[in-house]
């Protein structure tokens, strides 16, 4: 392998995974030939990575659950994942000095919180998932504070990448708080990965959204659809993901 070839980014690898599945003129494929359109192509897709953030300062509570469960069937599809907790240590909020840009930083000047490790490992990652719980109809105000900050001074970073939005509340609220956690998605240019219902749990006390069956039925479809969406970016070759039969939960019980 030459030098030119060694040193091929992960964005210029996965267009030419894409140009050696398209040879393959088969409409749809199982995993073991996609991974053999990715051997050919001198990659491996395994490397697909997501990264998802906890926004409740509760290192195992709700959000973290939901995470929980959309990681472990991103596994099954053999694709990495991160959780990576903010924690109850403070985050700034943007104050619109402009220095990242002034400055072509590629991170935010204020160096002093998670901001600028979240918008490194972005770089590493081919896809964002943000969860958090619902404070007075709204996302946790920390979490809005780093997604602030992430897309002002690393937008670059998370361009074109798949995003989505995870909200946890004990009754009301969580529509307006996923909607909230949304919205910089569209103007950063990332696709929004859909499920089945709007990317909602419903729990108070410290792990009972692992009772809302179809809540934790809408993560996993959730991390199906991103599976085989980031798939598809990095082969045009992906089967479309089978469906769990539906389970309906009222949150009123």
């Amino acid at each position: 392998m030459d030098n030119q070839e060694e040193n091929i980014s992960r964005r210029d690898a996965i267009k030419k995974m894409g140009t050696v599945a398209a040879t393959a003129a088969v409409a749809t494929v199982s995993t073991s030939a996609l991974a053999s359109c990715a051997e050919a192509a001198g990659i491996n897709v395994h490397d697909l990575k997501v990264l998802l953030i906890n926004g409740s300062a509760r290192r195992n509570g709700n959000t973290f659950t939901m995470l929980s469960e959309i990681a472990a069937q991103l596994k099954k599809h053999n694709i990495d994942s991160e959780i990576a907790q903010l924690g109850n240590r403070p985050v700034r909020g943007c104050v619109a000095c402009g220095q990242c840009h002034a400055q072509n930083l590629g991170k935010c000047v204020f160096d002093d919180d998670v901001c600028n490790q979240l918008i490194e490992k972005m770089g590493e990652c081919d896809a964002l998932i943000v969860g958090s719980p619902v404070y007075y109809g709204q996302p946790a105000g920390q979490v809005l504070s780093v997604i602030q900050r992430m897309g002002f001074a690393g937008g670059a970073k998370m361009q074109g990448k798949p995003a989505a939005a995870v909200t946890v509340c004990r009754r009301g609220g969580a529509t307006a708080a996923f909607q909230t956690l949304q919205m910089p998605f569209q103007m950063l240019n990332m696709p929004i990965v859909t499920s089945q219902y709007w990317n909602i749990g419903y729990g108070m006390t410290e792990g009972e959204v692992s009772k809302d069956d179809e809540g934790l039925q809408t993560m996993r479809t959730l991390a199906d659809n991103m599976a085989y969406m980031l798939k598809q970016f990095a082969s045009g070759t992906a089967k479309f993901p089978e469906r769990e039969r539906g389970k309906f939960t009222n949150f009123i019980r």
